[in-house]
């Protein structure tokens, strides 16, 4: 524990943009590899996770790796790890087929209500009628940009949603252990963990990387070194109830990379659908502030 923690909300709110910024980079790097120079997505998960992990090897060797792995909880950080290498997969899976970045970040946003259903059907919490509604108003955003009437619906679209239900369920256990761990014992589990999942499954339909793919995988890894240590700074600095709102500014960054690199342009019921889901992510953090907040 620090100390004495410098608290700056105007820096965590840039790290937290710095953090949006790389990951949209990232994602339309990998959906390059994957889908336009056709190296399969469980490929793309390993290397790519795999060179972050190298790049974050000092950071964590630094804030004492040894002490960090002692843990009476293994099996469930395992399960945790599980659960988010899952997410991973079903994403860069969507990628590669592609679901349109555009689409795919949006509903990836989701993985918020399914967390607030999961507290209240897995950890028994209480659920109040205000945030049942703002529930079911993100899943109705979520429908929105699913469009499952319209011709071009397919079932690949649904994978962005299948990964948030995975992240939901990792976030739950995040919650269920912070009570005994410390975040730095969660994230490293996270890191060093990933690594030997990814490789399980990327071993039946192994490939070496060309070398353009090589070089696009390793941006891709530094990128996402860089992003969860900006993740970890922003939060730090600041308190996380005000950096969370930066995080929803990866729709528009992930929107203009999706453009730049493969031309898709967004239709107007992504913004009236992801204005939805906002909405309703931003009221039930409100509502479980409220409901934390120390009785004076």
């Amino acid at each position: 524990m620090i100390p004495s923690r410098r608290h700056s909300p105007l820096a965590g709110a840039v790290w937290m943009m710095v953090a949006g910024l790389c990951f949209a980079a990232v994602n339309s790097l990998s959906q390059y590899v994957s889908f336009t120079l056709g190296l399969a997505s469980t490929q793309v998960a390993f290397h790519q996770y795999l060179i972050a992990l190298i790049c974050l090897l000092p950071w964590l060797v630094r804030h004492g790796l040894r002490q960090s792995l002692m843990t009476n909880q293994f099996r469930l950080h395992l399960l945790r790890v599980l659960l988010a290498v899952i997410g991973i997969q079903l994403w860069l899976w969507a990628l590669a087929v592609p679901v349109p970045i555009w689409q795919g970040i949006a509903l990836l946003m989701t993985s918020p209500l399914f967390a607030t259903l999961g507290s209240a059907l897995l950890l028994k919490e209480q659920v109040s009628r205000a945030r049942i509604l703002a529930t079911l108003a993100g899943f109705a955003g979520a429908m929105l940009i699913l469009a499952p009437w319209a011709d071009d619906f397919s079932w690949a679209s649904l994978l962005p949603v299948a990964a948030a239900l995975f992240w939901a369920g990792y976030s739950l256990l995040v919650r269920y252990q912070a009570a005994n761990e410390s975040s730095h014992t969660i994230v490293v589990y996270l890191l060093i963990f990933s690594t030997p999942f990814n490789a399980m499954l990327a071993l039946p339909e192994w490939q070496w990387p060309t070398e353009p793919q090589w070089l696009l995988l390793a941006a891709a890894g530094i990128l996402s070194a860089l992003a969860h240590m900006s993740i970890a700074r922003a939060y730090s600095v600041a308190e996380a109830s005000f950096v969370q709102p930066f995080d929803f500014a990866k729709l528009p960054m992930n929107v203009l990379a999706g453009w730049l690199v493969f031309g898709w342009a967004p239709p107007g019921r992504l913004w009236l659908g992801a204005a939805i889901i906002i909405g309703a992510i931003t009221l039930l953090t409100h509502l479980e502030q409220r409901a934390h907040k120390p009785v004076s």
